[in-house]
């Protein structure tokens, strides 16, 4: 009987590791998308989207357009944090400095879209998502030159990749961007950044990993599998990262 009880614990006690393990290995990412400007109506099939990736790729999302949910208790549950297509002023100066922290201590960071067009009067935010919004001309198809097609949200990207979306042009771009897709600006009207028009970018940034794409204005773009695996990537890179 009692050979009988430690056998029962000792798989009990097994079970329980295994069950730790796996829920420790299981990633989970916050999606923000808190605006106070500009209010991006893809934004509504855009965080469905992103809940699908994960539940198909084996990692939890958490959605939120509260900002309140920036202390340093909450965020320290995430891998990485999404701002999907933010604008304006989202965060006070408290949760500026949890986000901060958050990152120094190895969390990851994803920026879709108008995330460029977020926080212009917070530097760090700038250097970490990697640029400012300016202006867009008006929706248009363009091509898309992927400049680096070994890296994980472009590796299945044709080299030149023609879509229609809304095209950014850029006030400010950081110098310690990994660029992975520029735009041709001879393919579309009223580009204003030359021939170095990144579209889409990565860096490691004051303690952590930083992903950005521009591509995603569009609700169609969430229904089309070569933008969700671009972006599937850049999350999955972001989670990779965190300490």
């Amino acid at each position: 009987m009692k050979q009988k009880l430690k056998y029962l614990l000792i798989v009990c006690l097994l079970v329980a590791a295994g069950a730790q393990v796996w829920a420790k290995g299981k990633a989970k990412v916050l999606v923000f998308s808190k605006t106070a400007g500009f209010h991006h109506n893809s934004i509504a099939v855009g965080v469905p989207a992103i809940i699908k990736l994960g539940r198909e790729n084996n990692f939890d999302v958490d959605t939120t357009t509260n900002a309140e949910k920036f202390t340093t208790a909450n965020l320290k549950q995430y891998a990485a944090v999404i701002f999907l297509s933010t604008t304006g002023d989202v965060l006070n100066d408290t949760q500026q400095a949890a986000f901060e922290q958050y990152i120094k201590a190895g969390g990851g960071f994803v920026g879709v879209h108008a995330a460029t067009d977020t926080e212009y009067d917070w530097p760090w935010y700038g250097k970490l998502v990697g640029a400012y919004f300016k202006s867009h001309p008006k929706q248009q198809e363009a091509t898309l030159n992927v400049v680096d097609r070994n890296f994980i949200a472009t590796k299945h990207l044709p080299a030149t990749w023609k879509r229609w979306d809304e095209w950014y042009n850029y006030k400010w771009i950081a110098d310690d961007l990994h660029v992975l897709i520029k735009i041709d600006e001879k393919s579309y009207t009223g580009g204003e950044n030359g021939d170095n028009h990144p579209m889409s970018w990565y860096h490691e940034f004051d303690g952590d990993r930083a992903f950005y794409t521009e591509l995603g204005h569009t609700d169609e773009s969430y229904a089309d599998p070569l933008y969700l695996k671009h972006l599937l990537g850049g999350i999955q890179y972001a989670i990779s990262g965190k300490k």
